[in-house]
């Protein structure tokens, strides 16, 4: 077999099971994140996580399907690693933008949703303070 069918195959068996682990794990652990990000509503919550995951899917298995071509032509073992290193770096590099790129992404959501929830202040005023001067205030504390 050709070393860079080689490198090609090996690049596949880490690249997208390295993918489906990070979107199961983004998943799982995000479901929470999302909850809150909803006020509570875990049907609607658990519902954009599957939309999430699958569009994260199909950005990322779309990008290492397209980074699988090579440039040049791997005609040895030490070319198989320096070609995977290369490609699997910049998949993780992929793979870590698109996380924190959600992350971001719902914690403005968050942010907002929390401010348009605040009231106004919880105890109206219920009398006018009439400002002093600094004579009145000296002579007030004993300066």
């Amino acid at each position: 077999m050709d070393m860079t069918v080689t490198t090609y195959l090996v690049y596949l068996l880490i690249a997208v099971p390295l993918t489906i682990w990070v979107a199961r794990t983004l998943s799982r652990n995000g479901r929470i994140f999302l909850v809150d990000v909803f006020h509570g509503n875990a049907e609607f919550a658990d519902a954009v996580n599957r939309l999430l995951v699958v569009g994260f899917y199909l950005i990322n298995l779309g990008f290492v399907t397209l980074f699988l071509r090579s440039g040049s032509k791997v005609v040895d073992a030490s070319g198989v690693f320096e070609q995977l290193s290369v490609k699997l770096g910049i998949v993780m590099l992929v793979l870590g933008v698109v996380h924190l790129t959600n992350v971001w992404i719902f914690n403005k959501i968050r942010t907002r949703s929390r401010l348009d929830s605040m009231t106004r202040p919880p105890v109206p005023p219920n009398d006018n303070i009439q400002p002093i001067t600094m004579t009145e205030q000296a002579a007030r504390y004993g300066y």
